[in-house]
Formats: structure tokens, C-alpha cells, sequence
């Protein structure tokens, strides 16, 4: 499907039992409602056993893996509307939000939005303990952390990769790429105070992370930033 699909309408994804997503990247932010079956998800945002009803509500340049269960899944993916967080939680009835779909996929977000039950359903195993205290901290010293867990810091990288696809080194350097990117659109100062500022060695560390995140360096898209704001204020 087009991205231009992904941003603006809606589809279906049907999943086969115990089908397996590697880890992959959405460039744009998307709700994902489970229609039918289940499945785990462990991303940016932690790791969460997804079933009918559950809705994970994904942001920009946002990464995740995916595991089916026995019945596979059913999943609706929508557009994000305005007021809809990343985060997860429920809503009563996702067969009412997947008819709505058919006809109008932003009302149907719209709906979803306005019953959505927000609510923690994450695990709580040491790789998803690690993946809060990343998001929390990008600064936390590794071999610390897995000093008072009692874990050997050579099972902590194997055991997170395993549970997340990712290094908990990638994971924590992604975690600051992402808030580089949210305080970008308004940062006035230098792209090397960016860096410093959110803990890349330099501002070529920053330019790299970026650009493997998005495609585009830093610099671009700080001027497309720019761009937009002008177009909205002329």
C-alpha cells in the first residue's frame, strides 16, 4: 500500500498464525485497532499483548516488531486525528470504527478518539523494565542498570534484542534521535547545540542518527520546518 494510502485512508491487515514482523519503521503516525485474534507488539513504546479491541496508537518515525498468536489477527489501521497521543489502550466496540472505516477513515479516528480508554497494558519482564528506563533516561548507564538487576550485561544486550529486535545501545541512541526530532521544528539555536543538548557526541553523530532514521538530514528538515510554519502564518 502507498504511503499516501497509509496517511489518508484505511485497510485491513490480515496476519496467518504465528506470522512474525521483524522490526520495521513507520515513517508517519498511524492507529492500529485488532479486529480480530491477537498479537504482541514490542516497540518505542513498550511491549504489549494486543487483543480485539486493543488500540496502539503509533507517532512519527516510531518502530516496532510483531508476533501473531495461533488464530493470527485482523488489524485496522487508521489515520491519526487530532487529540490522539501515542499510547495504548481499548475501545468497546472496534466492529462499529472498522464500518465507519468503509466510509470515512478520519471519522472513523475521530470515533475512536472520542472512546478511547486510555490505560497501561504493557509487560513487565526485565527487557520491558529496560525499554522504560531508556525512554525515561537515554542517559542510563547500561552496565549499571544490569548490576542491580542482578543480570550480566552481556544477557541484558541478548535478552532485550531478543524481546525487541534492537540493542538496548540502538534502542536508547532511537529514543534520542526521536526527541532531536520533536524539538527540532522549534529549535532556534545550532544543530551542534542540538546535539549537546540531547547527548550525541556531535552534531555529525546527530546528522548520521537522523538520517537513518528519516532519510533526510537534519538540516533539511529543519528548513522544511521552517517552511511549513511560514505557510501557516502567511
Amino acid at each position: 500500500m502507498s504511503e499516501a494510502h497509509h496517511r489518508h485512508g484505511a485497510y485491513i491487515g490480515r496476519h496467518a498464525a504465528s506470522e512474525r514482523l521483524p522490526r520495521h519503521r513507520h515513517a508517519d503516525p498511524y492507529v492500529a485497532l485488532v479486529l480480530r485474534g491477537g498479537y504482541q507488539e514490542a516497540g518505542d513504546e513498550g511491549r504489549f499483548a494486543a487483543r480485539p479491541g486493543t488500540v496502539i496508537v503509533h507517532g512519527c518515525w516510531t518502530a516496532h516488531l510483531d508476533r501473531f498468536g495461533a488464530c493470527g489477527a485482523e488489524v485496522l489501521n487508521l489515520p491519526t486525528v487530532a487529540g490522539l497521543a501515542p499510547g495504548v489502550g481499548t475501545i468497546d466496540d472496534p466492529d462499529a470504527v472498522a464500518r465507519m472505516a468503509e466510509r470515512d477513515p478520519l471519522a472513523a479516528a475521530a470515533h475512536l478518539r472520542n472512546g478511547f480508554n486510555r490505560h497501561a497494558v504493557g509487560m513487565a519482564d526485565w527487557p520491558d523494565l529496560l525499554a522504560e528506563a531508556l525512554r525515561t533516561d537515554p542517559d542510563l548507564a547500561l552496565a549499571q542498570w544490569a548490576r542491580r538487576m542482578k543480570l550480566e550485561p552481556a544477557s541484558v544486550s541478548r535478552g532485550f534484542a531478543r524481546a525487541y529486535g534492537v540493542s538496548p545501545k540502538r534502542f536508547r541512541l532511537e529514543v534520542r534521535t526521536r526527541r532531536a526530532l520533536t524539538a527540532l521544528g522549534d529549535w532556534r539555536g545550532s544543530l551542534a547545540d542540538l546535539a549537546a543538548d540531547h547527548g550525541f557526541a556531535d552534531q555529525a553523530h546527530l546528522t548520521r542518527s537522523v538520517g537513518a532514521m528519516t532519510g533526510v538530514p537534519p538540516v533539511v528538515l529543519r528548513a522544511k520546518s521552517v517552511q511549513a510554519r511560514g505557510d501557516q502564518t502567511g
